[in-house]
């Protein structure tokens, strides 16, 4: 089945630090570059971080220092590592896998409370 399950997410306070996971299926996830989005209320979503298939990465300028974006080619499953987590970084998160099919996850709530 071609999917991207995701894990993680949930409410922290401003400071703290949280990890989304996305796993592949169906997909040659190594041959894959994967994205990192979210979309806050009211607001576009936008892209946060991004690893190519050589693992090369590059975040927005908001998270960067910030945000971690990583991946495991054995599992099939892309992180995204978050500290110092401000409230303007509550959205929901999405990771996408940039091929043909246009993949997303289900969706990540991410809520930093202040």
């Amino acid at each position: 089945q071609v999917q991207l399950v995701q894990s993680g997410g949930g409410l922290v306070q401003a400071g703290g630090s949280l990890r989304l996971s996305c796993a592949a299926s169906g997909i040659i996830f190594s041959l894959t570059a994967m994205g990192w989005y979210r979309q806050a209320p009211g607001k576009q979503r936008e892209l946060v971080a991004r690893i190519t298939m050589f693992g090369s990465t590059n975040v927005t300028a908001s998270v960067k220092g910030r945000f971690t974006i990583s991946r495991d080619n054995a599992k099939n499953t892309v992180y995204l590592e978050m500290n110092s987590l401000k409230p303007e970084d509550t959205a929901v998160y999405y990771c996408n896998a940039e091929s043909s099919l246009d993949l997303w996850g289900q969706g990540s709530q991410v809520t930093v409370s202040s």
